[in-house]
């Protein structure tokens, strides 16, 4: 896996032992350039993996970082993925290594990104949303962004969160919800 875009692109990123399925470069890339500069803003990587995406958006101007992940075989890996980021970047991306149900639950922060991108066979994708709503962890301008399987469905509107993109790469589909404008 590499890095597609900002300071650190072209970046190759260790993948850790385990069963991963890590995001396209082509879905990545698209992603981030939907979303524009992210200079000085905050994101949180759910369900991280090797911690792409936590790496990409330090690369793209993130400058407060988290990941979570529970599957203790990737904590070698990742650790040293993001070592390397810290090393080159001066960007330290906090980690968590639980499960991300707990993580939700437990977090007092928002952040103005989410990302989460549960193994594909996952089947809470909507829950995981609402609790995120509900315990304050996007910020109020912020964005959530949800990377599944086309069979998962997800509704236009969550909690106080709405729809307000969708993107499709193959058989995987990126939801971008925020929260209700007031008129």
């Amino acid at each position: 896996m590499r890095i597609t875009g900002g300071k650190l692109k072209g970046r190759i990123i260790k993948c850790p032992d385990g069963v991963i399925r890590p995001a396209m470069d082509r879905m990545r890339e698209s992603v981030f350039s939907i979303l524009g500069d992210l200079s000085g803003k905050s994101w949180l990587d759910l369900f991280s993996g090797s911690g792409t995406i936590a790496i990409e958006a330090v690369s793209r101007g993130c400058e407060d970082v988290e990941l979570c992940e529970k599957d203790r075989i990737k904590v070698g890996t990742v650790l040293e993925n993001v070592k390397v980021t810290e090393n080159e970047c001066g960007v330290k991306i906090k980690c968590h290594f639980m499960p991300v149900e707990y993580f939700i639950k437990r977090c007092k922060r928002s952040f103005d990104y989410i990302f989460f991108d549960p193994p594909f066979p996952y089947k809470f994708h909507e829950q995981l949303v609402e609790q995120a709503d509900k315990n304050g962890l996007l910020s109020s301008d912020g964005t959530i962004l949800v990377h599944r399987p086309e069979e998962h469905f997800m509704s236009d509107s969550i909690g106080n969160l709405v729809r307000t993109d969708q993107r499709v790469y193959g058989r995987s589909i990126v939801d971008f919800y925020s929260y209700k404008k007031e008129k």
